[in-house]
């Protein structure tokens, strides 16, 4: 049997990925040592291997077959663009791809203004600028605060991940559109989707199960 190996963001997302998979019956007692410094981890019993990789990678892992199943934000998955499967919505990591700014930059949204735009994610913002308003921008990339950019006039407004909006309030920004929901993601390679068919279904239907009774439980709540 050869094994299903599992691709994980890492962080906060790789901990709430494992406890799900923990209460589908897949574990590695491995990957509990805080200690360790092995980059794979192993389950023979279930023929299983798990590694941490920065979100970015988690994609790429994914496409070229090095990873069969894989389990990143939603926003990677977009910014990436890789050929891969989405199979599952996880209901974790929720929170939401916006452009923020300053109120007064809001009628610049409006007027489809030239404008320019800083992010971290330029194909998101890109598609969502151009493909769905129709507003030509210029797109500066950044990789660290984005919320600086207006605050410094490099930009007019930004496109990030918001979760609770306390960053953009305490620097005098809001949030002025959403552009997409985002939450993780299970992704599965296409090859490994046909070689490891019946092993990689179980999982989603497994982890589908699990995710429908989070859901009906929060409910009830």
């Amino acid at each position: 049997m050869r094994y299903i190996t599992f691709a994980l963001a890492k962080g906060r997302l790789a901990q709430k990925s494992m406890e799900m998979f923990e209460q589908i019956g897949i574990s590695c007692e491995e990957m509990k040592d805080k200690n360790s410094r092995k980059l794979i981890f192993t389950n023979e019993e279930l023929g299983c291997r798990f590694f941490l990789a920065k979100a970015n990678d988690v994609p790429t892992y994914v496409e070229y077959g090095a990873a069969d199943v894989g389990i990143v934000g939603k926003d990677t998955i977009l910014e990436e663009g890789r050929r891969l499967y989405e199979v599952l919505d996880l209901g974790i990591g929720k929170c939401r791809m916006c452009v923020c700014g300053p109120a007064s930059a809001a009628e610049l949204l409006q007027h489809h203004e030239l404008i320019r735009v800083a992010t971290k994610y330029p194909d998101i913002a890109k598609d969502y600028f151009y493909n769905k308003k129709h507003q030509t921008v210029e797109i500066i990339k950044l990789n660290g605060s984005i919320e600086l950019a207006p605050i410094v006039g490099l930009s007019e407004v930004i496109v990030d991940i918001v979760e609770t909006g306390a960053t953009l309030k305490e620097n005098g920004l809001t949030v002025l559109e959403e552009v997409c929901p985002l939450s993780a993601r299970m992704i599965v390679n296409q090859v490994s989707m046909k070689r490891e068919n019946e092993r990689i279904s179980q999982i989603i239907r497994d982890m589908r199960a699990l995710v429908l009774s989070r859901q009906e439980g929060q409910q009830q709540q």
